[in-house]
């Protein structure tokens, strides 16, 4: 059974930074492409980054490039979310997700795998 479970959401200022982590099981991890999403309420669930199958190809939505750095461990089964100078508007619920395609995907439905979330707030 493949379970993704995020954790080291919570509070932060504007302008700091936060780091959030997902660690991978049921699933052979170097064979996956990771990405993270997010979903603010009421919006659509929107794509922050992929890292390619061996983290070393990654692509970043346009809202967050240059601020946002994604990695990959294969060897924990970690893929984690570094997220510098963050703004209000950055504030949602980040999920971490896997698909099996080569190449970067940044639709949600090209992702077979999900996990619960875990909230980021950033305050003004």
């Amino acid at each position: 059974q493949v379970q993704l479970v995020e954790s080291g959401g919570g509070l932060v200022q504007a302008g700091g930074s936060l780091s959030v982590s997902c660690a991978a099981s049921g699933l052979t991890f170097g064979e996956i492409a990771m990405g993270w999403f997010r979903q603010a309420p009421g919006k659509e669930r929107e794509f922050v980054a992929q890292i390619g199958r061996e983290g070393n190809n990654v692509y970043y939505g346009e809202s967050v490039k240059g601020r946002f750095r994604i990695s990959k461990d294969n060897a924990a089964n970690r893929v984690y979310l570094q997220m510098n100078s963050l703004k209000p508007e950055d504030t949602a619920v980040y999920y971490c997700a896997g698909h099996n395609f080569l190449g970067v995907e940044t639709a949600p439905e090209k992702y077979a795998y999900w996990g619960q979330g875990t909230q980021v707030t950033v305050s003004s």
